[in-house]
């Protein structure tokens, strides 16, 4: 493997007319027990909204997957996540969601980078879980 297969970085962003406040309660929500899946089902996702919080899908009876920690949140312009994430394997992520005040709204600034032995799969299909988790946030304002 070289460097380029072990790397990745992948950036996105949206512009809403809302609140800068508002648009970051809906991020937590979305990242937390508002995540939905493509089809709509609830991932079932936690996210303790402190620094060291956890994020993690709870699937009950005891049984769950450690997604992250907040690293760092900073109402209403910041949350930094980073952890294993959905990878059940050797890798380093991190995820930072920015959020900017522009003339009429908000920007919203999300960047995955991750490190380690990055599945195929994960590298072709990242950038689209994150646009449907941005999507959702939209929504949240349509």
């Amino acid at each position: 493997m070289n460097t380029e297969e072990m790397t990745l970085d992948i950036p996105q962003q949206i512009e809403l007319k809302a609140d800068i406040g508002d648009v970051f309660k809906s991020v937590l929500h979305r990242f937390g027990d508002g995540s939905a899946s493509p089809s709509g089902e609830s991932m079932n996702m936690v996210l303790e909204q402190w620094p060291g919080g956890r994020w993690f899908r709870d699937r009950g009876n005891g049984i769950g997957h450690l997604w992250g920690h907040v690293q760092v949140i900073k109402p209403p312009v910041l949350l930094e996540l980073s952890g294993p994430m959905f990878m059940s394997y050797p890798a380093l992520n991190h995820v930072e969601i920015k959020l900017d005040q522009v003339a009429g709204g908000t920007k919203v600034t999300l960047r995955h980078r991750a490190i380690g032995f990055l599945d195929e799969g994960h590298r072709k299909n990242l950038g689209g879980g994150w646009k449907h988790y941005l999507d959702n946030v939209v929504k949240d304002f349509s």
